[in-house]
């Protein structure tokens, strides 16, 4: 994929819109972003990954995530093991902000991939023969462990974009994958310390956590995505927050 493939990101871009439009009063233009919901199903009830943001943050100071974060340019360069499905792709497209495009749907599941080696350690891929190398430090270190992103193994299951009044907003993308696709031991977690006490909880018991309101939301989704079949969870809608009006809306794509 070339570097200046239509619908990219540029985040020098975003930055200087994001300046232009908070000096102007105008709601700060949100930014692509992706977390990844890692999912073990080896004990009696489901677990989740999740971490505490530091009090020093300053997008949700203190609050219990799922690893994520911003998409960088590198993550429309880099090559998958294995593509998005296509009904995952398609949702992806569905409502897209500014130009859709196949190469910006993979770059935000290849972001959820990195950023989640990034802040837990965990690498979720395919071992291949021939790693890939890669001038961005964080897919560099991925590559090492000599595996490559299998985008197969994720499914798309929410989005939310941040309030317009936040200074810092997101248009993220929630992805989940079964703990299976990590290679290594899932409970060897050792990111870059971004996310404090990192664990797998049960979700019944993460919901008592000090949580941002849409990691609750996307808790409740994903508590009732698991308890149905495999083929009714590819045919369930995934859930869409946004605000209008400064009133939050609650829509679907792909109903």
């Amino acid at each position: 994929m070339s570097e200046g493939e239509k619908g990219a990101f540029d985040p020098k871009q975003s930055r200087d819109q994001e300046y232009r439009e908070a000096s102007a009063g105008r709601a700060v233009r949100p930014r692509d972003a992706a977390t990844l919901i890692l999912v073990r199903n080896d004990g009696p009830t489901p677990q989740v990954l999740m971490g505490q943001r530091h009090a020093n943050h300053k997008f949700m100071p203190n609050k219990f995530v799922f690893p994520g974060g911003r998409v960088d340019p590198a993550d429309s360069r880099v090559r998958p093991a294995e593509d998005l499905r296509a009904e995952v792709a398609a949702l992806l497209l569905a409502r897209m902000r500014g130009t859709p495009s196949q190469n910006r749907a993979r770059a935000l599941a290849m972001a959820a991939i990195r950023e989640t080696f990034e802040e837990t350690g965990l690498a979720v891929g395919r071992l291949v023969e021939t790693p890939q190398t890669s001038k961005q430090k964080d897919w560099a270190a991925y590559f090492a462990r000599g595996v490559s992103p299998a985008l197969g193994a994720l499914d798309f299951v929410a989005r939310a974009i941040t309030p317009p009044y936040r200074t810092r907003r997101f248009d993220t993308r929630f992805f989940i994958a079964d703990a299976e696709h990590i290679h290594g031991d899932p409970t060897k977690v050792a990111g870059s310390g971004e996310l404090q006490g990192l664990h797998w909880i049960g979700i019944k018991e993460a919901e008592d956590l000090d949580l941002p309101n849409i990691t609750r939301v996307v808790l409740a989704e994903i508590d009732e995505r698991l308890r149905q079949t495999r083929a009714a969870q590819k045919a369930r809608p995934v859930p869409f927050i946004h605000f209008r009006s400064n009133q939050a809306i609650r829509d679907v794509l792909g109903a």
